[in-house]
């Protein structure tokens, strides 16, 4: 296992950007953060050229950013952001000597035909495969933007469930110590299934976004909301 880290961390995580990334330089705890995390959505349906566009925003801030797609984002945003080193999208990235992230993007399919959707099988096999990396930490952080299914962060209007079971069995299985998730805008909340922490931030233009820290070898999750 990887050796502790005493060292205190911050960053900061939004997602749902969808083009409109003006709101975030408002953050107060940016100056602060070591890391950007972006759980999905850079764009409306767009491709690289919209997603440089956000990604060019935040990584003005000077320090490392990863991002992945989300359902609204195009397929070539991933392979884009695989090339410049910055995917979450079924990778395992370090935060910490004992921690890491790994991240599941798009979405499972939805009834509005968006550009990045998946069945359940892909979610599953994926989140199996960086798993058997990111086990081998101490701490770690799944990064979906689907999602669990049946939490207060899926719920739709008229009390609707609509995220990923593939993510939901994961986390009942796997346990990591936190989820962060994302499109679905209005179920912005904090939930728990068993040990695993769940936050969805909401969208980042209604001002939602989420402290993810490491303080003496310890991680926690805060949701804030911006006055926009």
């Amino acid at each position: 296992m990887p050796r502790a880290d005493t060292r205190d961390y911050l960053w900061i995580a939004v997602g749902d950007i969808h083009d409109d990334p003006a709101c975030f330089h408002k953050i107060p705890e940016l100056a602060q953060a070591d890391g950007i995390i972006v759980t999905g959505d850079l764009t409306i349906t767009g491709g690289v050229k919209q997603a440089e566009m956000v990604m060019d925003a935040l990584r003005s801030h000077k320090i490392p950013v990863w991002a992945q797609i989300g359902n609204m984002d195009r397929p070539e945003v991933d392979a884009w952001l695989s090339e410049k080193g910055w995917n979450l999208h079924t990778f395992v990235r370090e935060l910490t000597p004992d921690t890491v992230m790994f991240g599941v993007g798009a979405s499972t399919f939805t009834p509005f035909g968006t550009p990045s959707e998946y069945p359940e099988s892909a979610f599953a096999t994926w989140l199996e495969s960086s798993w058997r990396q990111a086990r081998r930490y101490r701490h770690t952080v799944l990064v979906s933007h689907n999602p669990p299914k049946d939490t207060a962060c899926d719920v739709i209007p008229g009390n609707i469930h609509v995220g990923s079971t593939a993510v939901r069995e994961f986390l009942e299985e796997a346990q990591p110590d936190i989820c962060l998730c994302g499109h679905i805008h209005e179920a912005r909340a904090i939930d728990r299934i068993g040990r695993t922490l769940v936050v969805n931030p909401g969208a980042l233009i209604a001002g939602g976004y989420v402290l993810l820290r490491s303080n003496d070898g310890q991680l926690s999750a805060e949701l804030r909301l911006l006055d926009v």
